[in-house]
């Protein structure tokens, strides 16, 4: 009897155990996901771990390729994905410099929040135990040329609170997020970028986008 309740404990052990793992929550916060929103806090140390900017803004995801990223203190900066280009708008520079959408994006840890099969795909992941009230799970890209060493997500009981990361260069990046609305409806423009007028476009924009050339 006492080997039984053992076997019993322990299956409860491991299940529990399982539940409570950080790609556990990754399944459950991503089962059905197909568009996403949310407000973040984003903190940048250098390699020496001295403080860097803090900036301040909201996001939106939408798959399979659509990304808005969108920094609104201590300045502004807007960042499209649309699918086929990648739109980056500085409205202090009247400046927005556009290239292809490529691997870059794709290999961002955030996309696999709306597209869970390219986690396995894209990325090597392994449990990190459970710190700062989170459960954690490191992402590391398969990629040749990966843009990061890694990055952490952490999450909680109501899904990704934190995401961190080290790049390639000895930085390191945390975002704090706040607010998440799943499926929402987001609006009609949230993944379009239109050149504003008297703003000069550095790169290649879509046919339709209205091109002014740069002041001399």
């Amino acid at each position: 009897m006492r080997t039984i309740t053992c076997l019993i404990l322990l299956v409860v052990s491991v299940a529990a155990s399982a539940a409570d793992s950080a790609r556990a929550h990754l399944d459950a916060f991503s089962k059905d996901l197909k568009s996403i929103s949310a407000s973040f806090e984003q903190h940048v140390l250098d390699m020496n771990g001295g403080a860097g900017k803090t900036s301040r803004g909201t996001l939106a995801l939408k798959a399979p390729r659509q990304f808005r990223w969108e920094t609104t203190a201590p300045f502004k900066q807007l960042i499209i994905a649309d699918g086929d280009k990648v739109w980056v708008y500085d409205p202090d520079l009247e400046q927005v410099t556009v290239r292809a959408q490529g691997t870059e994006e794709s290999h961002s840890p955030l996309t696999v929040l709306t597209d869970l099969s390219q986690l396995d795909r894209d990325f090597t992941a392994s449990e990190q135990g459970e710190h700062d009230g989170l459960v954690w799970l490191r992402l590391k890209s398969r990629d040749k040329e990966p843009q990061f060493e890694y990055a952490d997500l952490g999450f909680n009981a109501s899904g990704l609170a934190r995401m961190a990361f080290k790049d390639t260069l000895g930085n390191s990046t945390e975002i704090v997020f706040a607010n998440w609305q799943r499926n929402s409806k987001l609006a009609g423009d949230a993944f379009k970028f239109s050149v504003p007028k008297g703003v000069d476009v550095i790169g290649d924009p879509t046919p339709a986008a209205e091109v002014h050339p740069l002041k001399q």
